[in-house]
């Protein structure tokens, strides 16, 4: 992590515990409140972060970001090392799952666990040809969804509980975490609000190289949580990954689409407590 960057962080539990690092998708309320509060409730020192351009973690151009996936994952590294001097537990939503496999791979030594959300283990792009890509009449749903005003708080906020709905996620959730969302970003700038709704900065992002043949390299405890109704991420993406992931154990959760429910959050929690 550069001396330049600053990531946005939030803790719960007892700082002396053993530390279990949660990486945003792309903002760190990707993670419920819920699952935050029942890790720490099993003797954990939980941080949630905010990945660059995202929330309030330092902000430049998300449309055209001068950094790599590499540097998110070494982001990852360097938070986990400042924060506790033993290897930390490592988690990843979204798209921040991408950046826990390649933080997993690159720093394995600052990691002692790692449980991967909603993720799969190829970039954003074009699918290999084993995986399934995004359901396409979903998406044909949500992309014909008309973008708001990114400046107006209660449009977003609208618009996000609608692309819920399409995607089969908690529509009332989604408009209080969207008004979160709104709030912690940097500025009302309509370029910083959709890169911090949508993670539009990956649509730009350098990810190469590929990682998906490292990851037999994996070599520590691994959960994959994936909901069974996930539309964006179909769940075939993390049995590939719990599949490649030596000794990995699947979860999956029935009810849940692409965002995890406060329902699923003790489930969650005790899976990945059992994992140290």
């Amino acid at each position: 992590m550069s001396e330049n960057v600053k990531l946005g962080v939030e803790h719960f539990g007892d700082p002396a515990a053993p530390l279990v690092l949660l990486a945003g998708g792309t903002t760190m309320l990707s993670w419920p409140d819920s699952l935050c509060r029942s890790l720490a409730n099993g003797g954990r020192h939980v941080v949630r972060y905010d990945l660059r351009d995202c929330g309030e973690s330092t902000t430049q151009d998300p449309g055209a970001p001068a950094y790599t996936l590499r540097d998110l994952a070494a982001d990852a590294a360097m938070l986990a090392r400042d924060l506790d001097d033993r290897p930390a537990h490592l988690a990843g939503i979204g798209v921040g799952g991408m950046v826990a496999q390649v933080a997993a791979l690159d720093h394995p030594e600052a990691f002692s666990a790692l449980t991967l959300v909603g993720t799969r283990p190829v970039a954003p792009g074009p699918v290999d040809a084993d995986l399934p890509d995004h359901d396409g009449a979903t998406m044909g749903r949500l992309f014909s969804h008309p973008m708001p005003d990114w400046s107006d708080r209660t449009a977003v906020s609208r618009f996000a509980a609608e692309g819920a709905q399409i995607l089969g996620d908690d529509p009332d959730a989604a408009r209080v975490r969207a008004e979160r969302i709104f709030d912690r970003a940097s500025s009302t700038e309509p370029a910083v609000q959709m890169a911090n709704h949508l993670g539009m900065v990956f649509a730009e992002l350098d990810c190469r190289p590929r990682w998906r043949e490292r990851l037999p390299e994996i070599g520590m405890p691994t959960l994959v949580v994936h909901g069974r109704r996930d539309r964006f991420f179909p769940v075939g993406n993390g049995e590939a990954l719990a599949r490649e992931i030596p000794g990995a154990r699947l979860l999956v959760l029935e009810q849940a689409a692409t965002a995890l429910p406060d329902s699923a959050a003790d489930d969650v929690a005790a899976a990945m407590l059992a994992l140290q």
